[in-house]
C-alpha cells in the first residue's frame, strides 16, 4: 500500500508502475481539489482526505459517472489548526451523517495529522473515539515519528514514507 499527496506527481509515475505492479493499493493522502476528483477516482484505490461538502458532492458525482466507488476517509482537524484542512471535531458527526446518509458515500474511516508541537496521543484518542461512535473501522493516523503511539490507539494506516524514503527535497 502506497500513499501519494501530490496529484501531478502521482499522475506521472503511477500509471506505468501499476502496469508492472497491479497488486499495489494506492491511497490519495493530500489535499484534493474538486477539479482533480476525476483524476483521483481514476488513479487511486482510496481517498483519505474528504474534508468538505463540495468535495463530497464532487466525489458522489464522479462515482455515479464512472460506476467506480472508492473507500473514503474523512479528514478530521483534531488540533483545530486554521492552516490545516479537515473537519473540525465538533462538526465531524454531522459531516459523517451527510456523507453516509444523504450522499450514500462509502465512508470507511477517519484520518488526522496532529499538530506538530503537541503530543499526538490525545489527538489519536479523539479520532479513535469518533470512529467507534460512528462504527468506522479504519483509522489513518501517525507518521514516521509517532507511528507506535498511533498503533496503540488503533491505527490501521500509518504514513511512514520519511522513515523509508527520507525527507522530501
Amino acid at each position: 500500500m502506497f500513499g501519494e499527496s501530490r496529484m501531478q506527481e502521482a499522475k506521472t509515475k503511477w500509471p506505468s508502475l501499476r502496469l508492472n505492479h497491479p497488486e499495489v493499493e494506492l491511497h490519495f493522502i493530500g489535499a484534493l481539489q474538486t477539479n482533480k476528483v476525476r483524476d483521483a477516482v481514476e488513479l487511486f484505490d482510496s481517498i483519505q482526505t474528504l474534508d468538505r461538502p463540495k468535495l463530497a458532492v464532487a466525489l458522489k458525482a464522479e462515482f455515479e459517472r464512472t460506476g467506480r466507488s472508492l473507500p473514503l476517509f474523512i479528514q478530521v482537524n483534531t488540533g483545530e489548526e486554521p492552516q490545516k484542512a479537515g473537519v473540525l471535531p465538533e462538526e465531524v458527526a454531522d459531516f459523517i451523517g451527510y456523507c453516509r446518509d444523504e450522499l450514500a458515500l462509502p465512508v470507511q474511516g477517519l484520518m488526522c495529522i496532529p499538530p506538530a508541537n503537541e503530543p499526538p496521543a490525545p489527538h489519536f484518542a479523539l479520532l479513535q473515539k469518533v470512529a467507534r461512535t460512528h462504527d468506522l473501522p479504519l483509522l489513518s493516523m501517525g507518521m514516521s515519528g509517532d507511528f507506535e503511539t498511533a498503533i496503540k490507539f488503533g491505527a490501521t494506516h500509518v504514513r511512514v514514507g520519511t522513515a523509508i524514503f527520507g525527507e522530501r527535497d
